[in-house]
């Protein structure tokens, strides 16, 4: 297992990066490697985050290379493996992928794990109460053979209160379902979001402000990343209209995945793409069209990117972005990660070294406050290296900044946790913004979490809460006023859904 002696340690001394990222002397990092021994296992894949037995805790599922699915309960930040005793494979066909998602209302979270191969079929298991897991996939409707999966992403795509489905392909086309009563029939075959490109990423999110998620994709192989919105009816490639095609790729580039993210604080979503190739960073400019910034703000860097995820590490008001990338031939890979602190919404800065114990990962990378003490916790998975792992980094930050945070949980009338897509805005009491976050449903590697909304505060003080539901008559702002961050201290503050709307 790799290092596990420094792992159980402080991210490392003062280092000096490569010199690709400047030589510049990075600091020293918060973070401890928790239960190394444990998540050390070699071909780990997707980590996706969920509280699947709602005891106000979230827990942890992992893809592996052999087939099994690991499944870890968290019992006051400790975790203990569950999967085989709850009814989950421990060996077999290789899933390359897991999404959370109450797809029957029931108020338990079911899990997708997606057939990396096109001879296998994809998995739904159906969270039975918290008390185990059955698989139902033929049973739905959702085998979607001869897929090689990439992101599931289960969102409500058409407004009618039930969770739909939208399946990336690697090798053939990209499918949506409609969720009838529990059913799932695959929608518009014949319209463009039945996308035959290579697509890896899928980030389904409102660009345009009409309260209809869109969806944009990130593609492999040299083509073109879509932007397809969400007309009602069917859906429109808008990708070289609104900036974000990505055009001129060779064979050996592409888009892997893709974060949502407000960086600047400006209150609008935009994407970050983690390439095989130079990344890129569109920012919103508010008018359904995007400006790529990364190489004036400092992310346009060559890399083999696999996954990235935004969270605010150091609780001062800005989204940072953890991205897992590789390097090294076929067979011989090494991870290449890169912490970036964003420094005021103008630039970001890695603080990650190389021979730190965090750069210890190749695929998905997760924000998630496993311990519920105001500071985000970062995990990661290593799928290629010889002695990988799916490791947890605990954020030692000083207890004071972990508490200038504030946790919100977005939820459907009924309390369920299905409302992906919808975004949360905190602002001061002078009404500026102080960060906007998505209800994501989708980052990091083919990943699918089930998590509240983050943000980090400069300073502890009231703020007024602003949801935005999506709906077919628009958006639906929901507001609370007065929001002392203190009351909600080890718990978030729960936002459930108007039923009148």
């Amino acid at each position: 297992m790799r290092l596990l002696a420094s792992l159980s340690v402080l991210a490392l001394i003062p280092a000096m990066a490569s010199a690709q990222d400047k030589a510049e002397t990075l600091p020293k990092l918060p973070f401890t490697s928790i239960q190394p021994e444990m998540f050390g296992m070699v071909g780990s894949l997707s980590n996706a985050w969920g509280d699947f037995d709602n005891d106000g805790d979230l827990d942890l599922a992992v893809s592996m290379k052999s087939g099994e699915v690991r499944l870890y309960r968290n019992d006051d930040g400790v975790f203990v493996s569950i999967g085989s005793a709850m009814g989950l494979p421990t060996s077999g066909k290789e899933f390359r992928g897991l999404s959370w998602g109450d797809y029957d209302g029931d108020g338990w979270l079911d899990l997708h794990g997606g057939a990396t191969s096109p001879k296998e079929i994809s998995v739904v298991f159906h969270n039975e109460g918290g008390k185990g897991f059955r698989e139902v996939a033929e049973e739905v409707g959702l085998t979607l053979p001869g897929r090689s999966a990439r992101q599931s992403s289960w969102i409500d795509y058409d407004n009618d209160g039930d969770l739909d489905f939208y399946g990336t392909d690697r090798i053939g086309v990209n499918r949506l379902y409609r969720n009838d009563d529990g059913k799932f029939v695959q929608a518009f075959a014949d319209n463009g979001i039945t996308d035959p490109r290579p697509t890896v990423g899928a980030c389904w999110f409102d660009y345009n402000g009409d309260g209809k998620l869109d969806l944009f994709l990130a593609n492999q192989s040299g083509a073109t990343d879509a932007l397809w919105r969400n007309d009602g009816n069917g859906f429109t490639d808008v990708a070289a209209e609104a900036g974000v095609a990505s055009p001129g790729r060779s064979k050996q580039e592409g888009g892997v995945g893709c974060a949502i993210g407000d960086y600047d604080n400006d209150g609008l979503l935009d994407i970050f793409v983690p390439n095989y190739g130079v990344n890129a960073l569109f920012r919103n400019n508010g008018n359904g069209t995007f400006t790529n910034v990364a190489e004036e703000v400092g992310l346009a860097f060559d890399n083999h990117a696999v996954g990235a995820a935004w969270g605010d590490y150091d609780n001062d008001g800005f989204i940072d972005l953890s991205i897992m990338s590789y390097e090294g031939p076929s067979g011989q890979q090494v991870p290449k990660n890169r912490l970036l602190r964003n420094v005021g919404g103008k630039k970001f800065v890695n603080v990650l070294a190389d021979d730190s114990p965090m750069n210890a990962g190749d695929h998905s990378t997760q924000w998630v406050d496993y311990n519920k003490d105001g500071a985000l916790d970062l995990s990661i998975t290593d799928g290629y290296g010889p002695e990988g792992g799916h490791f947890l980094f605990r954020n030692m930050m000083a207890a004071a900044t972990a508490k200038r945070s504030l946790a919100v949980q977005v939820t459907d009338a009924k309390g369920h946790f299905t409302r992906y897509g919808a975004e949360v805005r905190i602002k001061d009491s002078k009404g500026k913004i102080l960060g906007t976050r998505l209800i994501s449903a989708g980052d990091g590697y083919n990943t699918q979490s089930a998590l509240p909304a983050y943000f980090g505060l400069t300073k502890m003080q009231r703020v007024t809460v602003e949801v935005t539901f999506m709906s077919n008559d628009g958006r639906k702002v929901q507001t609370i006023r007065n929001v002392n961050p203190a009351d909600y201290a080890g718990k978030a503050l729960i936002v459930k859904e108007d039923a009148t709307h």
